[in-house]
């Protein structure tokens, strides 16, 4: 699940913490990019588990309306289509799902306003009328429906980002690529497989890890290597008159060009140029595209970025 572009702007985020903050050794800012990764993954099952609570609020609504004083004909005979998705009934039987939720103490507990607003808002999308009109009520059918609510009201909730960087401040940033990861999730699911309905795991394989490990420890080590080649390579600029994040996303990006010679430059180039767009100023990624470029062109003169060819069969 913890791809090598979340871990990227994991690596960026510790390491400007580790260099603002008070000094550490390299073993614990490992730690710091492990333990917020973790933190990551619990969103994932926290996130999901939204599936869950608001079909129990729906079912809880449902309960309230038929037990009114005078409840109405549709109070007594509700459409209990949402409530009965196939897909949320196998998510709350996934002894994977419900052991993590449990171990990890992961509840909304303390926001049952949060969901309330989105089940509001689900009722007001008109693929959710949709969805309560068809006559087709497949299992595939109730797995469309929670992608949409997914990426069409949960991912664009204001409310639901403060609270979680209320949560977690290590959550701040990673809602969207979670969410992302959640409708991947919702799509691999097979009535087939029951409650052994396997979830990602927090890393493909161990090639991340130590991508992750490598590519922190290339930065602690070499960093200072690396500011001296970008001061070079920016002669109409100050290096204190650069943006800091600007820095310290070309020192990664130049760790990653040297140290990985398996991945191509062009992906590094444009992996670390999204980044500055989005976690830098608005001409950050034009700026460190340019300055990246003149210190690939140097490298490559002095032999010093071996790049290996990939042979596919």
């Amino acid at each position: 699940m913890i791809n090598r572009i979340l871990l990227r702007i994991k690596i960026i985020q510790i390491l400007y913490a580790f260099y603002k903050g008070e000094k550490k050794t390299a073993l614990m800012v490992e730690k710091e990019l492990f333990h917020s990764i973790e933190k990551t993954y619990d969103l994932y099952y926290h996130l999901l588990n939204l599936a869950v609570l608001i079909t129990d609020y729906a079912d809880s609504r449902i309960e309230y309306g038929k037990n009114k004083l005078r409840p109405t004909p549709e109070e007594l005979n509700p459409n209990t289509r949402f409530i009965d998705n196939k897909f949320v009934a196998q998510l709350r039987t996934n002894k994977q799902f419900t052991e993590y939720l449990t171990q990890r103490k992961l509840s909304w507990a303390n926001h049952p306003e949060i969901i309330k607003e989105l089940y509001e808002e689900i009722l007001a999308c008109d693929f959710f009328q949709e969805y309560m009109d068809s006559e087709n009520c497949d299992y595939q059918s109730d797995k469309d429906l929670w992608r949409k609510v997914f990426r069409r009201v949960i991912l664009l909730n204001e409310n639901l980002d403060n609270s979680i960087e209320d949560q977690n401040i290590f959550w701040v940033d990673d809602v969207e690529i979670v969410l992302s990861f959640i409708i991947k999730t919702i799509k691999r699911f097979n009535l087939q497989a029951g409650d052994k309905q396997e979830l990602l795991p927090m890393f493909k394989d161990d090639d991340d890890i130590n991508f992750a490990k490598k590519l922190l420890h290339g930065v602690l080590q070499n960093g200072s290597a690396y500011r001296e080649l970008i001061d070079q390579n920016t002669q109409n600029w100050e290096l204190d008159r650069i943006a800091f994040m600007d820095i310290l996303i070309m020192e990664v990006a130049i760790s990653e060009l040297i140290d990985f010679p398996t991945i191509p430059i062009n992906v590094t180039l444009n992996e670390y140029i999204e980044i500055a767009k989005s976690y830098s100023t608005d001409k950050s990624g034009t700026f460190i595209n340019g300055v990246l470029d003149n210190i690939v062109r140097k490298l490559k003169e002095e032999n010093k970025l071996i790049k290996a060819v990939v042979i596919t069969k």
